[in-house]
């Protein structure tokens, strides 16, 4: 019998995410699309699958890992309303929720924290509400 082989949970469990999201009919009557990539002229609002932290989460009878996954909403209503509602929906479809990561056993989920931004730059009005969520796997068995 051979050991699992450890690999990267990040690409993986971002597409997990990325599924769970897409797979949410009232989140996606919120937005316009959740994305790895956008085109410049993308309608809002939309999520955009952004940063991955990945560390070992090692025991000595199996390979682990801790994905720190980072959403964002983006967003061109006035005030926050709007992104928080979808940031919430975000909540319901991903926190202590099993996702399916291909290669992996998902573990927990949890939501670790957000924060609500105003893009700077003129005119001034869109909005940007990253998401973090950090997630535990096991490398599947063979």
């Amino acid at each position: 019998m051979s050991s699992p082989i450890p690999g990267l949970a990040a690409l993986p469990t971002q597409d997990g995410m990325r599924n769970a999201l897409l797979a949410d009919a009232p989140l996606m009557a919120l937005i316009t699309g959740v994305f790895d990539w956008v085109n410049e002229k993308q309608p809002y609002p939309y999520i955009v699958i952004g940063e991955a932290v990945e560390t070992p989460s090692n025991a000595h009878d199996r390979y682990s890992s801790e994905v720190l996954g980072t959403l964002h909403i983006w967003d061109q209503n006035r005030g926050f309303a709007s992104s928080l509602t979808i940031a919430a929906r975000v909540i319901q479809v991903l926190d202590h929720t099993p996702l399916t990561i291909e290669g992996h056993v998902h573990r927990w989920t949890r939501f670790v924290s957000l924060q609500t931004l105003r893009d700077p730059e003129p005119p001034g009005d869109i909005r940007h509400v990253p998401m973090t969520f950090r997630i535990g796997t096991e490398v599947s068995p063979a």
